[in-house]
């Protein structure tokens, strides 16, 4: 088997006000892990004199220069240790909890919580030389007894837990692709099993006699029966916003938004919806409304997430039916 290690050079770039920018050039390119592009170039912010006019200046440009080199040592170093399979000793120094912070900005609000919970537990410093298989084992046992981040009091629930620790192992499967570990640590870790809930539902009269209730704070209640008809949860309607709102074909209101659930939500989901379409068939026939053609439909754009360490990734999904 024949290797070609990538080649570092330090070059030098012109620029303005009698300075000169150290960079790195690689051959062939390597892959920029920020920008996942392929890039030949790596600018090191370094500059020095184009012309150094006394010994200070020619001293700067000389430790600056030493210092490009030994910037360039380290890269060759990673890439070498990358391409046998070493162990990367600058990878294992880098900061674990800064990474997970930057992988949470497109995330959903859970994913919050648990750099939240995983910050408290390695109190502020974790590296990913740190991240092994005792301690993702030990921030198990941490969710299992952690105390709710608002509720310092009350404990988070069972269920709570093992989707904080879902989604966790589901970063050490992302961070695993991107070859910050040598190994994946999920082969190593057992998940949290969650319990059943009942769901508790209102029956299409009840929801009626609670429109029907008086109520002494109006928005209350509003809030309530736009929950009831809408479905959404209260962290959904929390981040609602006025551009969701839009004008429907019939001239009414229309909402539109995304939330991200786990899979086991979105069968929820379907069932839940065509059990509530069943009954409102039901309602009008039973009270003799005139129906010719009943349809339902239920859409789902594409979803992504990770459930129990394993990144599942979903095309648009779309259901029609016509029952009557």
């Amino acid at each position: 088997m024949t290797h070609t290690c990538t080649k570092v050079t330090v070059r030098q770039r012109e620029i303005r006000n009698n300075r000169i920018s150290l960079y790195l050039d690689y051959y062939p390119a390597v892959r920029n892990p920020e920008t996942m592009q392929m890039s030949r170039r790596e600018y090191l912010g370094i500059y020095i004199y184009a012309h150094p006019k006394n010994e200070m200046e020619r001293e700067f440009n000389n430790d600056m220069l030493n210092k490009a080199e030994a910037i360039r040592c380290i890269r060759v170093q990673s890439l070498i240790n990358e391409e046998f399979g070493f162990l990367d000793k600058t990878k294992q120094k880098a900061d674990f909890l800064a990474y997970f912070k930057k992988m949470c900005r497109n995330k959903d609000q859970k994913w919050q919580f648990v750099y939240q919970h995983f910050y408290n537990f390695v109190k502020g410093q974790c590296t990913f030389g740190d991240v092994n298989v005792d301690l993702c084992k030990k921030f198990r046992e941490y969710l299992l007894n952690a105390k709710q981040l608002k509720h310092s009091n009350r404990p988070i629930s069972l269920n709570s837990a093992s989707g904080y620790y879902s989604t966790f192992r589901g970063l050490l499967k992302i961070a695993y692709r991107d070859k910050w570990f040598r190994e994946n640590i999920n082969d190593y870790l057992d998940k949290i099993e969650p319990q059943d809930v009942k769901k508790e539902y209102l029956t299409l009269d009840e929801v009626k006699q609670l429109a029907a209730t008086p109520c002494d704070i109006p928005v209350l209640k509003a809030a309530s029966l736009f929950a009831c008809l809408t479905g959404l949860r209260i962290s959904d309607i929390l981040n609602l916003q006025w551009e969701d709102f839009t004008i429907a074909p019939d001239q009414g209101y229309c909402l539109r938004i995304r939330t991200q659930k786990t899979q086991t939500l979105l069968l929820e989901d379907v069932q839940l919806e065509r059990e509530v379409m069943d009954m409102l068939l039901n309602h009008l026939k039973t009270n003799n409304h005139s129906v010719s053609h009943w349809y339902y439909g239920h859409f789902h754009q594409s979803w992504h997430s990770a459930i129990d360490g394993i990144l599942y990734q979903m095309l648009d999904i779309m259901e029609f039916s016509q029952v009557y």
